[in-house]
């Protein structure tokens, strides 16, 4: 791992302690959130930023590893530390399975494949009530324990899962600075390439798609327990592109990136929700043929046209766009160092 990525790494740590203890609330609620979808979106940029294998099913990883944890703890009993290792072991191990037919597809035909996935595991998720509890799902999941101390509020859950989430950064740095990490970049630019060079492509394609998997797992057995509560409507297409909205937003081929874009698209959903009303409103009393209050389409419209507006602008994601930002000032020329050369030429 580079310096700056465990100096970055302590950094966060420490905003998290402070941000655990200052804040409350409906902020730590969004902030809990904010951590589950970054795992999710982390192990989504492994997959497609870096090893560019783009995925229209990743939450249905999510939702495997949500539904095997709660099933696990309530109708088996499971400590809900066995159940949240079962997710991450299940998520991955269907990963695998579907992973082998689904990754000898390329391009647009692979986002099908799994997108048609994840469609498969909604219809399972709807259908099988006497296991799922179909539409409605089920609640009743308990709470994780150390010892007698038991994680039952907002804050106990944000030192929870942003500590999963620092350990999940930590180790998705070390994974795409390593030489698997540089194999991965190599396949997103041509797997025809890397495999001339007696590379093993479907190994390293399946493994990051079982990675990637095993995070959306986590994320999902966190999410599980934290709210006690686990329905279908989670875990839909419209989550999953949620996720790679986030790692787009954020910068695809960029750990922290995910992070980020996890961050602005939470941010940008809780905003648009608390504003979209008011400006309707108002709207309302200009023109009254628009309704007074704003439907899910309309968030819908307002989300996607500030999204466009990101992605127009900044196209690299926002860690692409800061980067690029921070190399153009590396280059530009230090104007001291021009004056000093200028009245060192000049005669006296």
């Amino acid at each position: 791992m580079r310096r700056v990525d465990r100096l970055g790494l302590a950094a966060l740590a420490v905003v998290v302690v402070v941000l655990g203890w200052t804040l409350g609330g409906s902020q730590l609620s969004l902030l809990n959130f904010v951590g589950l979808f970054a795992i999710s979106a982390i192990g989504l940029s492994l997959l497609a930023g870096y090893a560019g294998q783009v995925s229209l099913g990743h939450a249905a990883f999510y939702g495997i590893g949500a539904y095997t944890s709660a099933l696990l703890t309530t109708r088996l009993g499971l400590s809900p530390w066995l159940g949240l290792a079962a997710a991450i072991v299940a998520s991955a191990a269907i990963a695998a399975a579907v992973g082998l037919p689904l990754l000898q597809l390329r391009g647009h035909y692979l986002s099908i494949g799994t997108l048609g996935f994840g469609v498969i595991v909604t219809v399972i998720l709807n259908e099988w009530t006497g296991v799922t509890g179909g539409p409605s799902g089920f609640g009743g999941v308990p709470d994780f324990a150390l010892g007698a101390y038991g994680f039952r509020n907002d804050r106990d859950y944000f030192f929870l899962i942003w500590a999963f989430l620092l350990a999940v950064i930590a180790l998705a740095l070390n994974l795409v600075n390593s030489r698997v990490g540089r194999i991965l970049r190599a396949l997103r630019g041509s797997e025809v390439a890397v495999a001339t060079l007696g590379v093993p492509v479907w190994r390293y394609k399946l493994g990051v798609f079982v990675v990637s998997a095993a995070y959306a797992g986590l994320a999902g057995g966190l999410y599980a327990h934290y709210l006690r509560f686990v329905n279908p409507a989670a875990f839909t297409l419209r989550v999953s592109v949620e996720l790679l909205t986030m790692a787009a937003v954020g910068g695809l081929a960029s750990v922290w990136g995910a992070l980020v874009g996890a961050a602005a698209v939470q941010l940008l959903i809780s905003q648009i929700r608390d504003q979209l009303p008011r400006l309707q409103e108002g709207l309302h009393r200009l023109i009254p043929a628009i309704p007074e209050r704003p439907g899910g389409e309309q968030e819908l419209i307002a989300f996607g046209l500030l999204l466009m507006l990101i992605m127009i602008y900044l196209p690299g994601g926002i860690a692409g766009g800061v980067n690029t930002l921070l190399r153009r000032r590396a280059a530009r020329p230090d104007p001291t160092i021009g004056a000093a050369g200028s009245a060192a030429a000049s005669p006296e």
